[in-house]
């Protein structure tokens, strides 16, 4: 894998620009973009080594596919090539959604409140999606799938953030008990980082983990970048399992209400790019300040931050620690949690807040088959939800 850090950061950023302005359809399509971008045309790097990258960023937490540009603009340019990938690829749907945020207020009437309802429904098809593609490739047998089912327990009498990291912690512990063959993740990864900037990351990683819930009650500001912040670095297992973990941030504590955060949510499966940008949404309405801009700018730093800094730490150390079989064996346990947190949420609150009634329920369901059976795009099936929320509105 090439390590020269001689090209130029506008290079990288106006290729990622462009994968962020196109890039549909989630953090799976995204990185069959990248390859497609990358390995097949730019030829930046082998199939062999890509395969290597995504298997290590698919290991961690956080956003896969925007650790993976990250990763790539690092060997590419250097620092300022892994600044110039994220700023490409997150910004444009960061900014629309943000100008969905600033501009949800001024939709009225049936028509656009309608609309906004169909967002809502159109969440709960886009989840019960995730749900069963996660549910197959990480609870593929018995004992995973009961730690999943483990994990919604343990939600049902431990609600919020408390539940999830515990449910996580004890399916990561399930899962090295129970143990499990261990699998091939591909040849070595070329990091482009000194073992002295890993352990700077891993520290910087663990310490804000750490000291974020201590000085969140300070200032508003800091419990927004600690509740933030933490959802990003728990997020195992998919983009969409960041939803329970905003909403146990933003949502618990009165932030957000639930109505608004589905509907930004239904709005962010209409843009390209990471679903995490979602947080420049929520940043944007918090209640109390800081939101608008600045609230957004905190939001969209603190969710990527962690995936950044913990991808960074294990670059130098990935090949040795993939190799222990334990170490495999409590990811396959937690990321079988992650499944039972993610299907939790499908419940409450996506489900409990955008089904009112059987029209309600039919819509959603025609948007999950449009998903599952029929294969339609993630944008069309958006529109389908929100024309259809219109519809039901004008019936009354």
């Amino acid at each position: 894998m090439s390590n020269d850090t001689e090209h130029r950061p506008t290079e990288v950023f106006a290729v990622f620009l462009r994968l962020g302005l196109t890039s549909f359809g989630g953090p799976i399509a995204h990185l069959g973009y990248f390859r497609d971008e990358f390995v097949t045309r730019r030829r930046w790097l082998s199939d062999a080594a890509y395969a290597d990258l995504v298997a290590l960023c698919q290991f961690l937490p956080g956003p896969a596919s925007s650790q993976v540009g990250f990763a790539l603009g690092l060997m590419r340019a250097g620092w300022r090539g892994a600044l110039a990938a994220f700023a490409g690829f997150t910004l444009p749907s960061a900014l629309l959604l943000l100008a969905f945020a600033l501009g949800a207020d001024a939709i009225d009437g049936p028509l656009g409140t309608g609309a906004l309802a169909g967002l809502k429904i159109v969440a709960v098809a886009i989840v019960a999606q995730a749900v069963l593609g996660m549910s197959r490739s990480l609870c593929p047998d018995r004992p995973r799938a009961a730690i999943a089912l483990g994990a919604v327990a343990v939600l049902a009498f431990v609600p919020g953030a408390a539940g999830m990291i515990g449910a996580i912690v004890l399916g990561a512990l399930a899962g090295l008990v129970l143990g499990g063959e261990g699998r091939s993740l591909g040849g070595p990864v070329t990091p482009g980082v000194t073992r002295r900037q890993a352990g700077l990351a891993l520290a910087a990683f663990f310490g804000l983990l750490i000291l974020l819930p201590l000085v969140a009650g300070w200032a508003q500001g800091l419990a927004v970048i600690d509740g933030f912040y933490r959802a990003g670095a728990l997020v195992f297992g998919g983009g969409h399992v960041v939803l329970p973990l905003l909403q146990a941030g933003v949502v618990a504590p009165g932030w957000v209400s639930e109505a608004d955060f589905l509907t930004g949510y239904g709005a962010a499966q209409a843009v390209p790019g990471p679903l995490f940008t979602f947080a420049a949404y929520l940043g944007a309405i918090l209640e109390p300040a800081p939101n608008g801009i600045a609230g957004a700018a905190l939001a969209l730093g603190a969710v990527f931050l962690p995936g950044f800094l913990v991808l960074v730490g294990v670059l130098p150390f990935w090949d040795r620690f993939r190799a222990m079989g334990r170490a495999q064996a409590l990811m396959r346990g937690a990321n079988a949690a992650v499944v039972g947190i993610l299907g939790a949420a499908l419940y409450d609150p996506v489900f409990t807040t955008a089904i009112g009634d059987m029209r309600d329920f039919a819509l959603a369901l025609a948007c999950f088959l449009a998903l599952t059976l029929w294969k339609a795009p993630a944008l069309a099936v958006v529109a389908l939800g929100a024309a259809g929320g219109a519809g039901l509105a004008l019936l009354g």
